[in-house]
C-alpha cells in the first residue's frame, strides 16, 4: 500500500504542479484578492475533487463511456464557465473597488472541477494505472487513491495561490491593479480556449 501511494504521488506530481486550468484559476484569484480569499473556492474544488474521484473509481466512468456526448457537454460547459470567470476578472477595477468584484466562492471552485472534463480523463487514467495494483473494485483502495489525489492537488493549488498572492502585492495602485486584472483575465480566457480545443 505504501509503495503504491509513493508511486501515485510521483505520477501525480507533474500533473498537479504544471500550469493548468485549476492552478491558473487560483493564482489569478489570489493575485486579485489575496491568498485567504481563495480558501472557500479551494475547499469547494477539492471537496468536489474527492467526490468525483471516488465516484469515477467506483464506476461513474462507465456512464461517460456509455454516453460519450456527456464528455463533450462537460468540456464545452467547463470552458464557457472559465470564460465567464475570466471576463469578470478582466473587468474588475482597481483594488479599492473590491466591493464591485468578488473572489471566487466555494460554489465556483466546485463547479470548476465538475465542469472540467480533463480532470475526468486524468482521474480515469490514474485508476487504470494504480487500482490494478490493489484489489480492483474494493472500496478501500478507491478511497485511498481519491484521498491522495485530492490532497496532492490541494497542496499544488495552494502553492500556485501563494505565488499569485505574492504577485498581487506588487500591484497595489489603481492602474497596476487594472493591468493585473486584465492580464489574469486573459490568462483564464486562454485556459478556457485550451479546454475547448484540447
Amino acid at each position: 500500500m505504501l509503495q503504491t501511494t509513493a508511486a501515485l504521488i510521483v505520477f501525480l506530481f507533474p500533473l498537479a504542479y504544471s500550469p493548468g486550468p485549476g492552478n491558473l484559476f487560483f493564482a489569478a484569484n489570489a493575485a486579485r484578492f489575496g491568498f485567504a480569499a481563495t480558501v472557500p473556492a479551494n475547499a469547494g474544488y477539492h471537496l468536489a475533487t474527492w467526490i468525483v474521484t471516488a465516484a469515477i473509481g467506483l464506476g461513474f466512468v462507465t456512464a461517460i463511456e456509455q454516453v460519450p456526448q456527456l464528455f463533450a457537454v462537460l468540456k464545452t460547459a467547463g470552458a464557457l464557465y472559465v470564460l465567464r470567470l475570466a471576463w469578470k476578472l478582466a473587468r474588475a477595477g482597481a483594488l479599492e473597488g473590491a466591493q464591485q468584484a468578488r473572489a471566487a466562492s466555494f460554489t465556483d471552485g466546485a463547479v470548476l472541477l465538475v465542469l472540467n472534463p480533463k480532470a475526468y480523463v486524468i482521474i480515469a487514467l490514474m485508476f487504470s494505472q494504480f487500482l490494478a495494483l490493489e484489489e480492483a473494485g474494493r472500496l478501500r483502495p478507491v478511497l485511498l487513491i481519491a484521498t491522495v489525489f485530492t490532497l496532492n492537488n490541494l497542496l499544488a493549488f495552494s502553492v500556485w495561490a501563494l505565488a499569485g498572492g505574492s504577485i498581487g502585492r506588487l500591484f497595489q495602485t489603481p492602474g497596476s491593479a487594472r493591468k493585473l486584472n486584465t492580464l489574469f483575465g486573459a490568462v483564464l480566457a486562454a485556459v478556457a480556449v485550451w479546454m475547448l480545443l484540447s
